[in-house]
């Protein structure tokens, strides 16, 4: 018998799950419906044979993890080169789309890659903070405390991400005669003072106005409400609907077709009747410097510290709510600020008409079949505003990429600081943790062995999946290509179809197409497609709710 060293035999151990946990980290995220919960789920079901045959089960939470943090990094590309994304990465479609199309896909994946690599490493200090905060002995311990006011935090946020919402829209015609005349000016301008620090911002009024025009933003509000609301009894549908796999895969949900359906096959219509192939593209692969991004990045972490726990709120939350408060602090900071939509480009620029845009196209080589093509694809340019690049800066779709996979990697950090802290999973991969064996809580100074082992998987996965970003990108780019764009998302639509049969049966296939018709509305309308999260926001705050102010169980 030859003597190990037990130090040993765990660095093997680590090395194995670690290398494990990459290599299904990357297949979760390329492949579009196999999640992290998916693998979690599976190694929580198999943890006793791996006890029964010696595998030690820190050795599957390492699997667990890695596998968690490599999908944050790769997810990107299949959301936004494939068009099929998950919850976390459904905003990350039409910024990477355009880079797509506009030949920048590259730069599109080197921004993600660094994004979430400064939100991985930006997170790490911030779990210190909400330890102290979050955490009790030495802490305020006020996670006790959100949880009581949890349902009011929510409808808070949703209520904020509303009223971001910079579209105009007309009233109904009525409407507009009968306020005509509530429009009241003052004598002379009113002034309001507002103090901010150091710095004193002057605002004038000139007028009252109750009008209810043909371009009124509270017009534009009431439909993303509405909206909203639509995709949350919807989501209420999807939730309470029973899903089962007609081949016995685990885990069937029906959010998977909701999604696919709100956010990825209604983009690939789109994307169908709007591009016919895909332009060459730069081979520009080089990640960018750090410094441009810090700020965004930090805010980025710092929001999801407070997402992360938070049930429902999901990193296109957070980027939703970074972004507006980049733009509050630049309309205050420099009265020349153009901010930024999040999923339109730039606010305030009017949207082609394709009857009334000064375009002027020589047209007289053309036949009479040619020209009604050219004019079929102005009008897609009325039918879909989200992909004319004409109207959207690369630079700030640049920006919005890495603030999103910033998020989305540190709200996985941030989760699994949680539950360590306060003992609350807030994902699946969480959960698996916390039922496969006893959590020791970071009740003291130092933080558990566990943790920080956990820890140093999770930056080693995360370090190790920049380099990775680039070399699936160049495959999936290369893939691009060889097929047809057109043939390509028509493989794609197929393929994530039949992959929600195999996972829900036909029940997910009908939530699939009305999800796709739900889905297909925001760009019609005008108004962002990131409303549609409601699909998850309404249902947890009716929970919420029921179970806070229902306390003669009706509900």
């Amino acid at each position: 018998m030859f003597y190990v060293d037990p130090l040993l035999v765990d660095f093997a151990w680590l090395i194995g799950s670690f290398v494990i946990g990459v290599m299904l980290g990357s297949l979760t995220g390329l492949i579009p419906g196999f999640h992290v919960n998916n693998v979690a789920l599976i190694a929580l079901s198999l943890s006793p044979v791996a006890v029964g045959i010696g595998i030690p089960l820190d050795a599957v939470a390492g699997i667990i993890v890695a596998c968690g943090t490599v999908h944050t990094f790769l997810n990107y590309i299949p959301s936004a080169l494939v068009g099929a994304p998950d919850d976390n990465m459904a905003l990350a479609l039409l910024p990477g789309h355009r880079m797509l199309i506009s030949g920048q896909a590259a730069q599109g994946v080197a921004y993600s890659a660094r994004g979430s690599q400064m939100g991985l490493l930006m997170s790490i200090p911030l779990l210190i903070v909400a330890r102290l905060l979050f955490g009790e002995n030495p802490g305020l311990g006020l996670y006790e405390t959100s949880r009581d006011i949890l349902p009011w935090l929510l409808l808070v946020i949703s209520i904020f991400l509303i009223l971001t919402e910079t579209t105009r829209l007309p009233w109904p015609e009525p409407f507009q005669k009968l306020t005509r005349g509530l429009r009241y000016e003052f004598s002379r301008p009113v002034g309001i003072v507002l103090p901010v620090g150091k710095r004193r911002f002057n605002m004038k009024m000139r007028a009252v106005d109750f009008r209810l025009t043909d371009s009124s933003r509270s017009a534009g509000i009431l439909v993303a409400t509405a909206y909203f609301l639509l995709t949350g009894f919807y989501g209420w549908a999807v939730f309470e609907l029973p899903a089962r796999s007609p081949v016995g895969m685990p885990s069937a949900t029906l959010l998977f077709p909701g999604l696919a359906g709100l956010f990825g096959i209604a983009n690939l219509i789109d994307i169908y009747v709007t591009s016919s192939e895909i332009p060459p593209q730069e081979p520009d692969w080089e990640l960018p410097p750090m410094r441009p991004l810090a700020i965004p990045t930090f805010l980025s972490a710092v929001v999801s510290s407070v997402m992360a726990i938070l049930p429902g709120m999901t990193a296109a939350q957070a980027t939703v709510v970074v972004m507006s408060m980049r733009n509050f602090w630049g309309r205050l900071t420099d009265p020349n600020y153009v901010p930024a939509d999040f999923e339109h480009g730039i606010i305030d620029q009017p949207i082609v008409n394709a009857k009334t845009a000064n375009i002027e196209v020589d047209d007289e080589d053309l036949s009479d079949e040619d020209r009604d093509l050219l004019k079929a694809a102005f009008g897609e340019i009325e039918t879909t505003p989200d992909l004319d690049l004409r109207y959207n800066d690369p630079k700030r779709d640049l920006e919005i990429i890495a603030i999103l996979s910033s998020v989305n990697t540190a709200v996985t950090v941030m989760v699994l600081g949680f539950l360590y802290m306060v003992g609350r999973p807030r994902s699946g991969a969480a959960l698996a943790l916390n039922m496969m064996y006893p959590i020791d809580i970071w009740g003291a100074v130092e933080p558990p062995a566990d943790f920080v082992r956990l820890l140093g998987i999770t930056i080693a996965a995360g370090l190790l999946a920049v380099p990775m970003m680039g070399t699936v990108g160049r495959g999936m780019l290369r893939l691009h290509e060889l097929i047809p764009l057109r043939s390509l998302v028509l493989a794609v639509t197929i393929f994530v179809t039949i992959l929600v049969y195999f996972s829900t049966g036909w029940v997910g296939v009908g939530t699939l197409v009305i999800g796709t018709g739900i889905g297909l509305m925001p760009p019609r309308i005008g108004i962002r497609r990131s409303h549609a999260m409601g699909i998850i926001l309404v249902p947890i705050m009716v929970y919420t709710f029921a179970q806070t102010l229902d306390g003669f169980g009706f509900i």
